[in-house]
């Protein structure tokens, strides 16, 4: 028989731990837009019959790779 716990730390309040989530943060957005840039290149080299079977159109191509950052 396995037991699961779920059990988290908690969470600093101070400055010094204010200060590395942000820039955990901005460390990841470095690395998440530079995979972006690369998909919205991409989707911008296909034809606009493959953007369509894709239900994409080529107006949409940004607002779709950022849809989880952006609410447009």
């Amino acid at each position: 028989m396995a037991y699961a716990t779920d059990f988290a730390a908690p969470k600093a309040s101070g400055f010094f731990a204010r200060f590395t989530a942000k820039l955990a943060d901005l460390i990841e957005s470095i690395a998440l837009s530079g995979s972006r840039a690369q998909l919205i290149e991409e989707l911008n080299n296909l034809t606009d019959a493959e953007l369509a079977a894709k239900g994409l159109r080529r107006d949409d191509i940004v607002r779709y790779v950022f849809a989880d950052k952006m609410y447009i």
